[in-house]
Parts: C-alpha cells; structure tokens; sequence
C-alpha cells in the first residue's frame, strides 16, 4: 500500500450517503477519499488546498445539481 500522502484523491460527490460509503470503502486501499454531500460543498474542496485527481459526481443532488457543479469548474478552471 502507498503512503496517505503519495496517492491520488478522489472527490466523491453524493446526497446519498449509502452511495458515499459503498465507493469509499471501494475505493479507500489505493486512494485518498474526499467527500462532498452537495455541489457547493464539492466547490468548497476544490478551491481548497487539497486538489482531487478526480471527482465522481451525482449529477441528480438538491439545490445544486452535478451539471452546475461542471459548469462552475469549467468557468474556474
């Protein structure tokens, strides 16, 4: 197993937390695992100083849905 540090992040963005907790514990051996239960929150992560590698992102959330999320990465990127 690599260091905490050296392996690449994942951002996990659900409302659901079933769904939260099934591709964590997928995916946890061989990534760091953030999570977000909402778009704004996600955007939060993003901008902050631990940048994931990768974001998997419910498109079907409450308030914010995971198309504006795209939209608000791409327009910052």
């Amino acid at each position: 197993m690599m260091p905490q540090s050296s392996r690449p992040a994942i951002l996990i963005v659900d409302d659901m937390p079933t769904n939260i907790q099934l591709l964590a514990e997928a995916l946890r051996t061989d990534y760091r695992i953030l999570v977000a239960t909402n778009g704004a929150e996600a955007l939060q992560i993003v901008a902050g100083p631990t940048r994931p590698d990768l974001i998997l992102l419910d498109i079907m959330m409450p308030e914010m849905d995971g198309i504006e999320v795209c939209r608000r990465l791409k327009d910052d990127a």
